[in-house]
């Protein structure tokens, strides 16, 4: 009898552990399917949605880099007949000098058919202003760091310790100047002055987007040149920017100077790739909430590693750079 009482009461404990899985399963079903009937192409698509005119929300975050998706991205805002204007939210230091020009030119064939404000945040320097500039309108927060406008390229001189560890790097390049500079020897005066020049073009080309768009008085663009930072308060008194305040200030400026409504309702849209991202983390936070933390520590990693891929700079970087103490 006890034998018998011992497997009732196992049975009955696999009973319910596999109803709770179920019921788990079914409820992340649930979940990612009501994410995908709400917006079948993605939030990087909300023209899927039934929501006629908005204003369209994109986010400028972190490291700027070439991408093909937030490109894309910016293709079809262009192209939305419901978006009829666009809120730029730029904070970041900057990054590789191709991905701003990437943005630049994106955020200006936009503007050509839609009016865009900027909105700075903590930092929107080097690349990031570069970004800024393209927009109709820039709005910035007194303590936003600004500016940086300027182009550096950088790399290591390894061959102190390369000596002091006995190694010797042999090579055989087509011309004097093939790749270089090179962090395996001293940077010899012609490669320093060829690096020096590819600098200076795309300084130049910086500067002459700046003069465009920005229309700054002489003494102003000097400063400009010597690639420091300024704060908002500072930059509106230079002409950088236009003026201070957020997001609530820029919904004012569109309704004032291009008849867009305070009342208009603004939609985020984010890169394809962000969206496919969202829908896994909160798919995995819904599951999470049913079995109690097993999937904590993977929505640790894709909140903190979403990026991962953006951290190696390649080219020309126009990015500034804090110096934190150790």
């Amino acid at each position: 009898m006890t034998l018998d009482a011992d497997i009732i009461v196992e049975r009955r404990r696999l009973k319910r552990r596999l109803v709770f899985w179920r019921t788990g399963a079914i409820i992340a079903a649930v979940a990612l399917a009501a994410i995908l009937i709400a917006n079948p192409q993605g939030a990087g698509s909300p023209d899927g949605f039934a929501f006629g005119q908005h204003i369209a929300r994109i986010t400028i975050n972190g490291v700027i880099t070439d991408s093909r998706d937030q490109q894309k991205l910016l293709e079809k805002l262009a192209d939305s007949e419901n978006a009829s204007a666009v809120i730029v939210h730029i904070n970041s230091p900057g990054g590789t000098t191709a991905g701003g020009e990437m943005l630049y030119r994106a955020l200006r064939r936009i503007s050509e058919k839609k009016p865009v404000v900027a909105v700075f945040g903590t930092a929107a320097t080097s690349a990031a202003y570069m970004a800024g500039i393209a927009t109709d309108f820039i709005i910035a927060r007194g303590n936003t760091i600004t500016g940086s406008v300027g182009v550096i390229f950088q790399w290591p001189d390894m061959s102190g310790l390369l000596d002091k560890i006995g190694v010797k790097v042999e090579e055989i390049k087509s011309g004097p100047l093939k790749a270089t500079p090179s962090p395996y020897r001293p940077t010899d005066e012609a490669s320093r002055q060829a690096s020096l020049e590819l600098v200076m073009e795309a300084q130049t080309w910086f500067l002459s987007l700046v003069t465009e768009r920005r229309k700054l008085a002489p003494d102003t663009l000097e400063q400009v040149k010597t690639g420091r930072v300024f704060s908002g308060r500072q930059a509106v008194g230079m002409g950088l920017v236009d003026a201070l305040g957020d997001e609530m200030d820029a919904r004012e400026w569109l309704a004032r100077n291009r008849d867009v409504p305070q009342s208009t309702r603004i939609i985020d849209w984010e890169p394809e790739s962000s969206s496919a991202y969202s829908l896994i983390r909160v798919a995995a936070g819904a599951f999470n909430a049913v079995i109690g933390g097993l999937f904590d520590e993977s929505l640790v990693f894709f909140n903190e590693n979403a990026s991962l891929a953006a951290q190696r700079l390649d080219g020309l970087v126009s990015v500034w750079q804090l110096q934190k103490s150790q």
